[in-house]
C-alpha cells in the first residue's frame, strides 16, 4: 500500500503530520511518500501541480491531501494559482465522485450553531459530482460584451454543462450508497431555471428505475439550503452537481460544529481515491498549532476503508476520535466551556493514545 502524501499550504502540513502519525501507529506497513502541491508546488517547481507530484499521485494506491491556497499567489494567472492543483488532480485522476459525510458526534451537539434538538443524531452523506459542471465547462473567460445594454464592456463568462454519462455514474454512486444507509436519495438541482439541471433531473429519474428499493426525492437547491438549516435530519443521501455540492457540503459542515470535523473522499471508477479534509488552508492560523487535525485523520480512515478495504483499521481510528472527544479534548474551533482546549499536535497524540 503506497500513499502519496501531499500536505500543501497553510495549515496543510500541520494537520497532515497528525494524520501520518496516526497511520504509522496502526503498524500496517503502509509506504508513504511526500511531494509539494499548491503554493508549495509553485514555490518549489513553478507550478501548483508539478509533474513529479502528478506522477506520484498516479503511481500511488491512494492520495492523502492537506489543503491548498495562499494569498501570496492570488495575483498569478489562474492556471498557476494553488487551487488549480486540486482541480488538476481531480481531472487527471478521474476523481468524479466526492463523498462528504456530515456526522454530528454527540459530544459536539453544543458546538453546532443550531439547537441540539435540531442536529442531534445528524448523519448525512453528500455526494458531489466532481469533474463536470461550471468548474470545468468550456468556453470560459473574459471578453467584450457583444450586445445588450452593456455592449462593448468587459464581461466574464463560464459554461455549465453535463453529459449523460457523467450524471448516470454519479447517480449510481448515490443510489448504491443509499442502499447501505437509509435508502433515501435527495437529488438537488435548479431544474426550474437551468436547462442543464432539467437534464440532470431527467437522467437521475431514469437511473432510479434500477433502484426501486430506494426512495428518490428531487429538490431545488435553494430549498435544499433552507432545509439543511431547518430540518437537516430529514436527509439521508444528497446527490448534486459540482457547484451546488461545493456550497451545500460546506453548509452541512457547520451543522456538525466545525468544518474541521469533516473528512471527504474523491473516488474514481475503480475505487482509487484522494482523501482530504473539507476545509481550506486557513493561512490566518497557519503555524500557530491550533488547527483541528480530526478531519484529516478521519479522511485517512476513509482511505483505509474505501481504497484499501481495511474496515477494521478504519473503525479503530474513528472510535479513537470518539474516545478523544468523550474525554473532553477540543481544538479551538470546537472548544466550549467545560472542555479542555488542546493544540494540533496534542490532539493527534491523543488519537494515537486512544487507538488502543
Amino acid at each position: 500500500m503506497k500513499i502519496a502524501i501531499l500536505p500543501g499550504d497553510g495549515i496543510g502540513p500541520e494537520i497532515m503530520d497528525e494524520a501520518v502519525k496516526v497511520l504509522q501507529a496502526l503498524g500496517e506497513g503502509i509506504e508513504m511518500e511526500r511531494a509539494e502541491v499548491g503554493g508549495a508546488g509553485y514555490a518549489a517547481h513553478g507550478h501548483p501541480l508539478p509533474q513529479a507530484t502528478l506522477q506520484l499521485a498516479r503511481q500511488a494506491d491512494a492520495v492523502l491531501f492537506g489543503a491548498v491556497g495562499d494569498y501570496r499567489y492570488d495575483t498569478l494567472e489562474r492556471a498557476l494559482r494553488p487551487e488549480q492543483a486540486i482541480l488538476g488532480l481531480r481531472r487527471e485522476l478521474g476523481l468524479f465522485a466526492n463523498l462528504r459525510p456530515a456526522i454530528l458526534y454527540p459530544e459536539l451537539a453544543g458546538a453546532s450553531t443550531l439547537k441540539p434538538e435540531v442536529v442531534s443524531g445528524l448523519d448525512i452523506l453528500i455526494i458531489r459530482e466532481l469533474t463536470g459542471d461550471i468548474y470545468f465547462g468550456k468556453p470560459r473567460g473574459v471578453r467584450t460584451c457583444p450586445d445588450g445594454p452593456f455592449a462593448g464592456q468587459r464581461e466574464g463568462f463560464d459554461t455549465m454543462r453535463y453529459a449523460d454519462g457523467e450524471i448516470r455514474r454519479i447517480a449510481h454512486v448515490a443510489f448504491q450508497a443509499a442502499r447501505k444507509r437509509g435508502r433515501r436519495v435527495t437529488s438537488v438541482d435548479k431544474a426550474n431555471v437551468l436547462e442543464t439541471f432539467q437534464f440532470w433531473r431527467d437522467v437521475v429519474t431514469e437511473v432510479h428505475a434500477d433502484y426501486p428499493d430506494v426512495e428518490l426525492e428531487h429538490m431545488y437547491v435553494d430549498n435544499a439550503a433552507m432545509q439543511l438549516v431547518r430540518a437537516p435530519k430529514k436527509f439521508d443521501v444528497i446527490v448534486t452537481g459540482n457547484m451546488f455540492g461545493d456550497i451545500l457540503s460546506d453548509a452541512a459542515a457547520m451543522l456538525t460544529g466545525s468544518i474541521g470535523m469533516l473528512p471527504s473522499a474523491s473516488l474514481d471508477a475503480s475505487g482509487k481515491g484522494l482523501y482530504e479534509p473539507s476545509h481550506g488552508s486557513a493561512p490566518d492560523i497557519a503555524g500557530q498549532g491550533v488547527a483541528n487535525p480530526l478531519a484529516t485523520i478521519l479522511s485517512a480512515a476513509m482511505m483505509l476503508r474505501y481504497s484499501f478495504g481495511l474496515a477494521e483499521q478504519a473503525t479503530r481510528i474513528e472510535d479513537a476520535v470518539k474516545r478523544v472527544l468523550a474525554q473532553g479534548l477540543r481544538t479551538p474551533d470546537i472548544h466550549e466551556p467545560g472542555t479542555r482546549r488542546v493544540g494540533t499536535s496534542d490532539m493527534g497524540d491523543a488519537v494515537v493514545a486512544a487507538l488502543g
